[in-house]
């Protein structure tokens, strides 16, 4: 990765490519954003390998590099997350990074959309990319604030999640988070209240409701590997 800060007059002409269809089998999400993602893939919780800290992300797929909820024909799933609309772009500090090695970036006149105007003013694909890194800063935040009060209330609990395919094919999910039903059964009316003020119950019933993706993307594992035998 070779970051450095977006400059109008060193990148004035750098374009900009559409986000690669490629979607990683599990995608960091927001909360804004599990209702959109709860409709399509599960959402679990699970920890930062570096800091051990929990997030929340969306499963596209039981294997890296599978997605099994893109449409047929088409690699790009239904719902792209915010983190995969910025791909290539940063923020650091009251500034934006791009990462030079990104093969969104091209400086080719056929490609791509450019990111700057003539004038140095940010073009239309920069601007999108600037709303969707602002969108990310303030869901981190209010992301991290559910997770936080998911905890202090331990309504975080394991889950694994065993798979066989017709294949004979046998998979196992570890590490990886879900919310409590009992626990949040046992809260008492002022803790529920509180949940529900702040609309966290909303992001929860989205996450808990979500795990049903998960026999549905399996049935449509099974399928392709029906068709591909």
């Amino acid at each position: 990765m070779d970051l450095v800060a977006l400059d109008a007059r060193e990148h004035a002409h750098l374009r900009v490519r559409a986000v690669p269809a490629e979607t990683p089998h599990f995608v960091e999400i927001m909360a804004s954003e599990f209702p959109a993602v709860a409709a399509v893939c599960p959402i679990f919780l699970t920890k930062n390998a570096n800091t051990g800290a929990f997030y929340a992300g969306a499963l596209f797929g039981f294997k890296p590099e599978e997605n099994l909820v893109a449409l047929p024909g088409s690699r790009t799933p239904p719902y792209v997350p915010l983190d995969r609309q910025r791909a290539g772009f940063f923020v650091s500090g009251d500034a934006i990074a791009i990462d030079l090695d990104d093969p969104r970036f091209t400086s080719s006149n056929l490609e791509g959309e450019p990111l700057f105007e003539e004038s140095g003013e940010p073009g239309p694909a920069l601007r999108r990319i600037q709303r969707q890194l602002g969108q990310l800063v303030d869901g981190k935040r209010e992301t991290e604030s559910f997770i936080a009060t998911l905890l202090e209330l331990k309504l975080v609990e394991p889950i694994d999640i065993s798979l066989q395919f017709d294949d004979g094919e046998k998979l196992v999910l570890q590490g990886l988070y879900t919310i409590s039903h009992d626990a949040l059964q046992d809260l008492g009316d002022a803790d529920v209240l509180s949940l529900f003020r702040r609309g966290y119950l909303q992001s929860i019933y989205a996450v808990t409701g979500s795990l049903k993706q998960v026999a549905i993307l399996a049935e449509r594992r099974n399928r392709r590997i029906a068709e591909s035998l």
